[in-house]
């Protein structure tokens, strides 16, 4: 990922416009998307964690539930 998307190179309605273009959201409207895709990327629209750390922090979560569900966790049966 390029230097013009880190949190020193741009202002919060940059990183906003980024993630928002990302996720084909216009006008900050979100057309049946799940509320929970633009909660993850808050942490980088306002300083807190780079872009390339929110996303690493999400896939650390889904394989981490991926496991789970093949260790026999709550993955209903024939859901797999």
């Amino acid at each position: 990922m390029g230097e013009k998307y880190l949190i020193a190179n741009t202002t919060r309605e940059e990183r906003e416009k980024i993630v928002y273009d990302a996720l084909g959201i216009t006008d900050g409207l979100c057309d049946g998307c799940a509320p929970g895709i633009l909660k993850m990327y808050d942490d980088y629209i306002e300083g807190r964690m780079e872009l390339v750390e929110v996303n690493a922090a999400f896939h650390r979560g889904y394989e981490m539930e991926h496991d789970k569900d093949e260790r026999g966790g709550s993955c209903p049966e024939g859901a797999v």
